[in-house]
């Protein structure tokens, strides 16, 4: 077997096992991937034809599905990457592309012209997908993906254009299309490593698009678009790591929205939904940039605020708690007007995150107490002593007991 077929058939069983596993994500809903998985079947029966003969169809047919298929898999690059994803100009290059295809091999046979326009049009679509790749990555996300695609992208690119260059300036120059020259060899060579790469590389992108989403997924509320509980809590512990280790202090509201049941009641639970969503987007925008906040339950929220000692976080939720119930109704259509009950404490010596949102749980308690729409900040507690403390209970402050 010639060694152009054996690469052509490498080609093959690559661009099919791309549209096995690109087909198998379909449901995901990852943009691009319908384009990727089109654009690797349109590549497979590209390389089929090439490999059943060369006649002057077979190559007008099988060169004009390349170069649709290249540009249909840059589309899927930029609309996975979240930019513009054509041009009118590509589709007018497009147009003028298959039109010279045709003439030079029907009318006015130029495999050369042929080569030279094909691999300038390829390389310029690698170049623009390596380009998009490293211009849009995602900042938060893990770089290997995304470098791995750019790599295989800016290689393509090299080997096509040199190729185009070579037939183009005439220092190549073959006299049946994919005649096995030294540079077509290497060109298919370096053409079949480059692809499964690229193939490859689609669906790491697309795994990470997913593993994105079950991060964020894990890591928000899908409602509210607040910190999920667990997540809260996790950056919460750090932060209370943090103040333990420079003996800062740091103060904890627990809220809950009034009579939040009555609304699921009275409206359904679509505009218990939306009550939920208005009022965490209050809370978000009144936020600082340095609070943590995070949905905990049902109708309940939590904020901790750095720094701040009870005092003065009661003003400051006080304040939020005025915003939410001055904010007007929080169901289009229906006077659902949403208020907020609050209970807030801050870090002692000797506190867990636990303790603190236990006794900021105990003020919300007091508050709804008090007939709701709000806040109250916990009593002093007169500490005990604390070495007595410590032997008995064996409390730890900063990974030490308290008298260690």
């Amino acid at each position: 077997m010639p060694i152009s077929a054996v690469f052509i058939s490498i080609a093959i069983l690559s661009c099919v096992m791309s549209v096995a596993v690109l087909g198998s994500l379909f449901g995901t809903g990852v943009p691009g991937v319908r384009l990727w998985c089109v654009a690797s079947a349109l590549l497979a029966v590209v390389a089929a034809l090439l490999l059943t003969g060369t006649s002057d169809v077979a190559v007008a047919v099988s060169s004009s599905m390349l170069v649709i298929a290249s540009l249909i898999g840059l589309h899927g690059f930029r609309q996975f990457l979240n930019t513009r994803s054509s041009y009118a100009w590509e589709y007018v290059a497009l147009g003028a592309i298959l039109v010279m295809l045709i003439y030079w091999t029907f009318l006015s046979p130029r495999v050369d012209a042929r080569s030279t326009m094909i691999s300038g049009c390829i390389a310029y679509v690698r170049f623009s997908i390596g380009a998009a790749v490293l211009k849009y990555r995602p900042r938060a996300r893990p770089k290997y993906a995304y470098y791995f695609v750019a790599i295989a992208a800016m290689l393509g690119a090299f080997v096509h254009a040199i190729r185009s260059v070579a037939y183009g300036v005439g220092l190549a120059h073959e006299a049946t299309f994919l005649q096995p020259t030294p540079l077509n060899v290497v060109f298919l060579g370096m053409a079949t490593l480059t692809l499964p790469c690229l193939s490859v590389g689609m669906v790491l992108l697309a795994h990470d698009r997913l593993a994105d989403r079950m991060e964020r997924l894990a890591t928000f509320d899908d409602l509210t678009g607040l910190l999920a509980r667990r997540a809260f809590i996790a950056r919460a512990e750090a932060l209370v790591r943090e103040c333990v280790d420079r003996k800062s202090t740091f103060s904890i509201a627990i809220l809950d929205i009034d009579n939040f049941k009555s609304i699921n009641d009275r409206y359904g639970h679509a505009a218990g939904d939306l009550a939920l969503a208005h009022v965490a987007s209050l809370i978000a925008q009144a936020v600082r940039a340095t609070d943590i906040v995070g949905r905990i339950g049902g109708e309940e929220f939590a904020l901790l605020l750095p720094a701040e000692t009870k005092e003065n976080a009661g003003r400051l939720i006080n304040r939020l708690r005025d915003i939410v119930a001055t904010s007007g109704s929080c169901v289009p259509g229906r006077d659902v007007v949403s208020t907020l009950s609050a209970g807030v404490d801050a870090f002692r010596d000797g506190d867990t995150l636990a303790s603190v949102m236990a006794r900021a749980d105990a003020a919300l308690y007091a508050a709804k107490a008090k007939g709701r729409n709000c806040v109250v900040v916990a009593p002093a507690i007169e500490p005990l002593p604390l070495e007595p403390l410590a032997q008995a209970n064996g409390v730890r402050f900063g990974g030490k007991t308290a008298n260690g």
